[in-house]
């Protein structure tokens, strides 16, 4: 069975998390470690008392996340939050988290996985940060409607539910941008609209920017923050499983936005 080492080497050098930069309570990489070998992995989008419960009941070793253990920045180890890190210790579960190495990357990725999920094909990178392109963009000729089926879809498949701003029942995007998560604020909306892109899809938003988006002649389909962004810790556990021969499981532990 495969150690935490080789694990976290293989991730490490798979999102090339040393080279993105990304928020300051991300903590790319092993946020925990563990002391035996890896018989099984388990992924989840949020590190949670569930998560944490889920993994254990998966027998799994090692906990891969989206949003990590100190996502919530500095915190006191008490309550609930020493619970959870007394689970892992006493059963020996290590975790490793991605961030925006997940978001990004052109196979694994959050973002490239949502377009697959939607038929369409990606030909430019989106919604920057500190340089680096987190989303992606493209060109089709598909009607909004279809676009708007294919999200709610995944919406549903994962406990949530699609809102879309309005718009016409025969209009096509023809210029589209993806930023999962909460990929709808002011920047990405004037990134948008300097792009001419006339579509974007993305978890979830603040109401500004659906207001903001009818003045510039862009629709927002937001599909949810927990629904885009289990694409990617499932497609990063089944590539662990086929490169280290262990069984990976999701956990789905929707948090309903």
């Amino acid at each position: 069975m495969p150690t935490l080492a080789e694990l976290a080497g293989f991730l490490d050098a798979t999102l090339d998390v040393a080279q993105i930069p990304d928020y300051p309570n991300a903590v790319n990489g092993v946020q925990l470690g563990n002391v035996g070998s890896i018989e099984r992995v388990a992924t989840a989008v949020d590190f949670s008392s569930e998560a944490v419960r889920g993994t254990i009941d998966a027998r799994a070793g090692l906990l891969i996340v989206h949003h990590g253990m100190f996502w919530g920045g500095t915190q006191p180890i008490v309550g609930v939050r020493r619970q959870r890190l007394h689970l892992l210790l006493s059963h020996d579960i290590a975790v490793y988290s991605s961030h925006l190495p997940l978001d990004i990357h052109p196979t694994l990725g959050n973002n490239a996985l949502l377009a697959k999920r939607l038929g369409l094909e990606p030909s430019a990178g989106f919604a920057t940060y500190q340089k680096i392109e987190v989303g992606l963009s493209g060109v089709s000729e598909v009607p909004t409607s279809l676009l708007c089926k294919r999200a709610r879809e995944l919406a549903t498949e994962y406990h949530g539910t699609l809102v879309a701003t309005p718009f016409e029942s025969d209009r096509v995007t023809r210029r589209w941008g993806i930023c999962t998560g909460a990929g709808a604020d002011s920047s990405t909306l004037r990134e948008a609209s300097e792009r001419g892109l006339d579509t974007l899809i993305v978890g979830e938003g603040p109401h500004h920017t659906a207001v903001e988006a009818r003045e510039l002649g862009i629709v927002i389909l937001y599909a949810g923050h927990y629904a885009t962004e289990t694409l990617g810790v499932r497609a990063l556990g089944e590539a662990l499983s086929a490169h280290f021969k262990v069984p990976s499981t999701f956990i789905d532990a929707p948090s309903g936005l």
